[in-house]
């Protein structure tokens, strides 16, 4: 396999990290570094399925890494909505997830126990558009689909009109449907716009169905920024440090995986039931630079989300406000040091 700096990891720091055994792509984490640790304080980690994409693939191919770690138990819980995902974090029900971080932002503002605790992944959205939508802008007075409310969808959206100085609240014309609906509808070219997640995103393409007006993979300045963060639930963190700084450590060489060994990554998700198609997930794998987690810094993420929700009515905190209160970046910072090869 070729090895190159693609997603800001260089083939020595991947290898000084990590040593890949077996044919899913597992780790084998004897290091130094872990064997000087203690212990776990508890050896069951809790995670989610995940519900609107295969974008948070890290989870899966972190499994052994977690085992390795310490947690002879690593469960994985199924919520069929995506705000149950951030619901359950926020209850203690899952201890640490992926999740797009304007979501968890509102719900900080809200009051619930999160802390952020590091970058996940940059990209992963899709606008797509009919003839009448060319650009963002065109996005006032249209009809846009997205899955609910508050979603995750519907705030990267508003976040990204607001950008573009359009009032969300008042200039789009919002519509709820579920995936295969909202995909349907836009074939029709009954909404004007949807936001989607892979591999829906590789399917509109397949199926010619409307156009890309912005991928927050490649486009700025959402390609400047993480998409998903890494957060927990406040008093698990609180309580766990050693926990959770091992979970984190399993979930970033899991991101290092997916950037360095895509295919095997992709056999991964497919082999555990997380992708219907491979083809889907490879591309996935190598488009999202996964390895951004050491060079962008995730208060910066927070700070224009941040920003964009304020300015839109959407949040009533300062993003300064919700950063001093909800951010652990000691686990980053120490981990950064010990995984740079």
């Amino acid at each position: 396999m070729r090895y190159q700096r693609a997603h800001g990891v260089s083939r020595r720091e991947f290898l000084g990290g990590l040593t890949l055994t077996g044919a899913a792509g597992l780790l084998d984490l004897h290091s130094l570094a872990l064997a000087a640790e203690p212990p776990p304080e508890t050896t069951h980690i809790r995670l989610t399925k995940g519900t609107a994409g295969i974008c948070t693939a890290p989870q899966w191919v972190a499994e052994e890494l977690l085992r390795g770690e310490g947690f002879s138990e690593v469960q994985y819980i199924e919520k069929y909505k995506p705000i149950e995902t951030y619901k359950a974090l926020a209850s203690g029900e899952l201890q640490i997830s992926f999740g797009f971080g304007a979501k968890f932002l509102t719900m900080v503002d809200e009051g619930e126990p999160i802390v952020f605790l590091a970058g996940g992944h940059v990209g992963c959205f899709e606008l797509f558009g009919t003839d009448r939508v060319r650009a963002i802008r065109d996005l006032k007075g249209k009809t846009v689909a997205v899955l609910e409310l508050g979603g995750v969808e519907h705030l990267f959206l508003a976040s990204m009109a607001a950008y573009v100085g359009i009032d969300p609240r008042q200039d789009i014309n919002w519509v709820t449907h579920p995936a295969d609906e909202a995909i349907r509808l836009l074939a029709e070219e009954k909404i004007d716009a949807y936001l989607a997640f892979p591999p829906g995103a590789q399917e509109l393409r397949a199926r010619n169905i409307g156009h890309v007006v912005v991928n927050s993979s490649e486009d700025r300045p959402w390609s400047q920024y993480f998409c998903c963060l890494i957060a927990g639930n406040q008093e698990f963190v609180r309580k766990h440090p050693i926990a959770t700084k091992r979970t984190l450590r399993a979930l970033l060489k899991a991101a290092d995986v997916c950037a360095l060994e895509p295919e095997r990554s992709a056999q991964l998700l497919v082999d555990k039931g997380v992708a219907k198609r491979y083809d889907y997930a490879l591309q996935l794998m190598k488009d999202l630079p996964y390895g951004r987690w050491r060079e962008y810094d995730p208060e910066d993420t927070l700070r224009f989300y941040g920003l964009r929700l304020h300015e839109a009515g959407m949040i009533k905190s300062s993003p300064q406000k919700l950063i001093a209160q909800a951010t652990d970046w000691r686990f980053l910072n120490a981990l950064k040091k010990e995984l740079k090869g």
